[in-house]
Formats: C-alpha cells, sequence, structure tokens
C-alpha cells in the first residue's frame, strides 16, 4: 500500500485514503474537511476540538476588544483625547468589519487564505513577512500589556514598591510562559477553557460597565464626544486623533487569528466565517461601549494621564469605587483576560509559524513542523514564539514608549498581510479571475466593493501606524516599528532567494480542482 510523504503533503487520492484510514475520529472531521485538506494537499495532523462555540469563544478571547481598550487608551489619550477615541474607534471598527468579511470569504476557500491565490515568488515574501513578523509581535504585544497591568496593579496596592521598567518585562515573560505551558501540557483542554474564558469576557463587561457608571463621575457629554487633545504636540487636533488610531485599531485586531486553528476545527469551511464576522460584531460593540464609559467616568484627564499606575483605567477604576479592593478585582479582571488573550495568540501564532514550515517556508523548517506523536502540538514553534515575544519585551526596558513600538509592530505587520490577501481577491475579481469555491463567498460586485473599501481603509491605517507619538521624538521616543519591520521584509526576501526558492512550493502547488 502506498503512504503518505513524511513531509506532510499528499500527492495522490490514495495518499488520502491512507490517512483517512489511520485517523482517530477526533482527527477525521467532516466529510467537507477531509476533502479540503486533500484539495490542498495536506495530510491532517491534529485533531479536530473545536466547534462553533469553542472558536467563537477563541476569538472573542484572541481579540478581547473591551479589555485591551483599557489597556491601550493611554495611546489615545495623549494623541486624541476622548472624542478622538470614541469617533476613530467607530471609523476602525467600520473598516474591520469590511476587512474582516473580506478574510472570512478567504478563509471559506483555504486555511491559507490568500497564499494559495498568489504566485510562487509573492508567496514567501507575503507569508515570510506575516510568520515572523505579525504573530510573535502580537504575541508580544498581549503578553507585554498583561505584565505591565500586573506591574500597575502592584504600584496601587504597595505604595512603598519603587517600579523598575525591567520589572515589567520579568512579568511579560512570566505571562509568555504561562501561555506556553497551557498550550504544551493542557492543549486538549484548550476549547474547553476557551468556553469558559468566554463567559468571563462577558459577565466581566458588564461588571465593569455597571460599577462605573454607577459609582464613576459623569462628565459633560458634550466634552467628551467633541472634545480633543494634542499632547503628542502635532500641528492640528485632527492629525494628532489619527496619529492616536493606534489606541483602537489593536482592540479590533485577531478575529482572523481563528483561521491558523482551522485544522483544529470541524467543518472549518462553513464555521470560520461565522465566527469571524460575529466576533468583529460583538466585540467590537463591546469595546465601543466600555471606551464611551470610560470617557465618561476619566474624570481629570492629565490626573489619569500622569497616574503612577502607568495604567490610566486603574486610575479610573480606583476614582469610581474609592476602594483599593474594589480597583483591585475590576482591575484583576481586565489583567485575567489579558493573560488568556494571550494564551490564544500563542496557540495561533504556533500554528502560523508550523503551517509554514510545513511547506518548507522556513529556515530549519524540518525542526519548526516536527510534532511529537502523542501530544499533537507544534511543540518547537510554540516555544520559538515564545523565546521571540520575550525579546521584543526587552524593548521595555530601554524604550520609555514599549507599549507604542511594540503595538505598532503589531498593527503594520497584521496590516501589511490584510493588505497582501485583500489586494490579491481584489485583483483577481477585477481581472476577472476565478476564485476557488466556497461556502462564504460573494458576487464579483460585492466583492469589488468589499475588498476596494477594505484596501482603502487599510492603507490609511498601514501608513499612520508608523508615526510616533510626537513630531519630533527623542532616541528613547521613537517609533522603530520602520527599522523592525523592514529588516524583517528584507530577511524574508534574502532567506527567499538564498535559500527557500529551492524547496519551496507553498500551498498554490499542491491546489487540487475538485468537482
Amino acid at each position: 500500500m502506498a503512504q503518505p510523504k513524511e513531509t506532510g503533503v499528499l500527492t495522490s487520492q490514495v495518499d488520502l485514503e491512507v490517512i483517512n484510514q489511520s485517523l482517530p475520529a477526533e482527527k477525521k472531521g467532516t466529510h467537507d474537511d477531509q476533502r479540503d485538506m486533500f484539495r490542498m494537499g495536506k495530510a491532517q495532523e491534529l485533531r479536530r476540538n473545536f466547534r462553533f462555540v469553542s472558536i467563537f469563544g477563541f476569538s472573542m478571547i484572541l481579540m478581547a476588544s473591551w479589555e485591551t481598550m483599557l489597556g491601550t487608551s493611554i495611546i489615545g489619550l495623549i494623541n486624541g483625547g476622548t472624542a478622538g477615541m470614541i469617533w476613530m474607534y467607530l471609523v476602525a471598527w467600520i473598516g474591520f468589519l469590511a476587512v474582516n468579511t473580506s478574510m472570512a470569504e478567504m478563509a471559506s476557500i483555504s486555511q491559507d487564505g490568500c497564499v494559495c491565490l498568489a504566485g510562487k515568488l509573492v508567496q514567501p515574501i507575503l507569508v515570510g513577512k506575516d510568520l515572523t513578523c505579525t504573530p510573535d509581535g502580537t504575541d508580544s504585544d498581549a503578553a507585554f500589556l498583561a505584565g505591565t497591568q500586573i506591574q500597575g496593579l502592584a504600584i496601587l496596592n504597595y505604595p512603598d514598591y519603587v517600579p523598575e521598567r525591567w520589572h515589567g518585562t520579568l512579568l511579560t515573560f512570566a505571562v509568555a510562559s504561562f501561555s506556553v505551558i497551557f498550550n504544551t501540557f493542557l492543549v486538549k483542554k484548550l476549547p474547553l477553557v476557551e468556553g469558559i474564558v468566554l463567559i468571563v469576557h462577558i459577565f466581566g463587561f458588564f461588571a465593569v460597565l455597571i460599577t462605573l457608571w454607577v459609582l464613576g463621575p459623569r462628565g459633560n457629554a458634550h466634552d467628551v464626544f467633541t472634545q480633543f487633545n494634542n499632547y503628542g504636540g502635532w500641528s492640528s487636533n485632527g492629525l494628532s486623533a489619527v496619529v492616536g488610531v493606534l489606541a483602537v485599531m489593536i482592540p479590533l485586531l485577531g478575529a482572523d487569528g481563528a483561521v491558523h486553528m482551522s485544522e483544529e476545527l470541524r467543518d472549518a469551511s462553513r464555521v470560520l466565517p461565522q465566527s469571524m464576522i460575529a466576533t468583529t460584531v460583538f466585540n467590537g460593540a463591546m469595546g465601543w461601549i466600555i471606551l464611551i464609559t470610560f470617557s465618561f467616568v476619566l474624570g481629570n484627564l492629565d490626573d489619569v494621564i500622569s497616574s503612577p499606575t502607568g495604567q490610566p483605567y486603574i486610575a479610573v477604576f480606583y476614582t469610581a469605587t474609592e476602594s483599593y479592593a474594589g480597583a483591585s478585582v475590576l482591575s484583576a479582571l481586565v489583567i485575567f483576560m489579558a493573560i488568556f488573550c494571550n494564551l490564544s495568540i500563542t496557540a495561533t501564532a504556533s500554528r502560523q509559524l508550523w503551517s509554514f514550515a510545513r511547506d518548507q517556508g522556513m529556515p530549519l523548517s524540518s525542526w519548526f513542523a516536527y510534532v511529537r506523536p502523542g501530544w499533537d502540538v507544534p511543540m518547537n514553534s510554540i516555544v520559538v514564539s515564545w523565546v521571540v515575544s520575550c525579546l521584543l519585551s526587552l524593548i521595555n526596558i530601554g524604550s520609555t514608549i514599549a507599549l507604542n513600538n511594540i503595538t505598532s509592530l503589531s498593527l503594520v505587520a497584521i496590516l501589511s498581510s490584510y493588505i497582501a490577501s485583500t489586494g490579491l481577491v481584489f485583483w483577481r475579481r477585477l481581472c476577472h479571475l476565478p476564485l476557488l469555491p466556497a461556502k462564504f463567498t460573494f458576487s464579483r460586485s460585492v466583492g469589488l466593493f468589499l475588498n476596494g473599501f477594505s484596501m482603502v481603509f487599510l492603507i490609511f491605517a498601514f501608513i499612520f501606524a508608523f508615526f510616533p507619538g510626537s513630531p519630533n521624538p527623542t532616541v528613547q521616543a521613537m517609533n522603530w516599528t520602520s527599522l523592525i519591520y523592514g529588516a524583517v521584509v528584507v530577511f524574508a526576501i534574502v532567506d527567499y532567494y538564498v535559500r527557500a526558492r529551492h524547496v519551496y512550493d507553498g500551498p498554490v502547488e499542491y491546489v487540487r480542482k475538485l468537482d
């Protein structure tokens, strides 16, 4: 009997039959799952543990919009103020709804999304940048937010504590390590845990919302919705608000993260699009409501920005409750969700790295793609995600605006991958080129409008994500994203010409047309 290749790439119908006969029930999925894997030329290696509720919970927690909005609010308060954050959030939410709907169509086509539509030369540049910059940058962002928020809570409760930036970095290491341990030894419980944490996400939202509206000071509606702030020193309030878009974009990222778990999802081509769109709608709404509430009970803006905790939302919680215990409990809800947000990002980052390595797209691909028998998780890729996350958090030691640098890096990497993905689909529709069949798709006219609108929004956001917080920054206050991002892109291109072009085929080479 023919045996499938060790690389995990299927070359014939016989390979598919051999694999399916040997697969346990939890790996097989539906007939459509098996068909899609065969069409992409891939052998099923991971368990299909996820269903709609668990993958919806996974995506909701990965985005964690209302919690992340509180964590990144200091960026928007400095550039934009309450009015800038509220209206830029609405613009970003509408934009990401279009983007994620476009991405949902690609997820229904293939777990590799746009990669299966790209030419052989474009793929390694597109995915190589995406894999080496996007997942681990986002991973470090979530871990850094959680670590520094824990430090802020310590400052609130222990007045004699003298905070150091390296303390926050070590706490970031701890959060990242927890995610690695969980994703390695407790990964079978991940779908169950995601469902439980989803309940905390929803009930925590109402706990914070009700507490702030009942106990917090009440601001003037006119000031909240119309008063802009320009502490960055830009030439106009409008430009300042646009520069502060980073604060409201980060909470809206991540609905597409479930795509990288598609090989662990049952009936992926149908469930993934539903989950992505539902996540964008519900998380986006929760984030905007919390942002408006936060802006109303903010109190004195200068006091909040200069709070010794370094976290405006912790200062607002204390002002509202007038209790260390009350503020600590509310803050702990936010921190708890930030930790599990990082856990979800670690899972999706490692799967994305593993998937690319399986196609020989990474240096040391065989090592990255190795899945230890019996574990059914890409352990090596998980460890690398942890290492990169820790290395990026070292920025905090030498930079006074580490949050800006890390979140900006995450944002530009994800936006550029969205631009490439959406741009490829837009180009194919514009040129009347066929797309692969999918359960969730649009007509040419609707798709052109959706993809075109998404492209305009993404390019706009991409440009401003590189901006520093002020027009004349010092070395310590500079946004070094352009340097890091550029270095990664150059590395991906050089690696392609030196190594990858000799061994890398990519998903487009494996795609089969099935009647």
